[in-house]
């Protein structure tokens, strides 16, 4: 595919406000790769890491004292095929999911959580309705049920 000239996605950057916290709930539990990281006098600061079954890619960046880490209105979408099975392996790890994996109007099965910074996480699957326009025709109809 040509990219010349046109945007493509690099990363989404996420403040938060200890990285080592976040390495362990992005790498560790979420199983995201390391792909690098920087300290700052001995203290980690930041660091890139890959999706495990793709190229997107998320970096954690260390937030000032007195900097919001806030994120409404912004959601981070992951797609995993067996997500009910990847939602029960981190409830077995101690993790508290907010929403369970269900079928939402758009044809599309969510589960939700959040990171240890509060930011909002979907995990989902869509399959073969992810690049479908139809999916959103779904989800007009049943918003007038």
């Amino acid at each position: 595919m040509e990219t010349e000239g046109k945007l493509t996605f690099n990363h989404a950057m996420i403040c938060v406000k200890d990285v080592d916290r976040g390495l362990r709930f992005y790498r560790d539990l979420l199983g995201f790769k390391v792909i690098e990281d920087f300290r700052y006098e001995g203290t980690q600061v930041y660091a890139r890491l890959r999706a495990p079954g793709g190229d997107g890619t998320i970096a954690l960046h260390q937030a000032g004292p007195a900097v919001s880490v806030s994120s409404d209105g912004v959601r981070l979408y992951f797609e995993v095929r067996d997500l009910d099975d990847f939602c029960r392996k981190l409830q077995k790890k101690g993790f508290f999911i907010t929403q369970l994996p269900r079928m939402m109007p758009w044809g599309w099965r969510h589960a939700y959580l959040n990171d240890p910074d509060g930011h909002e996480i979907s995990l989902y699957w869509a399959g073969e309705n992810r690049m479908k326009k139809t999916v959103m025709e779904a989800a007009r109809k049943a918003a007038r049920i």
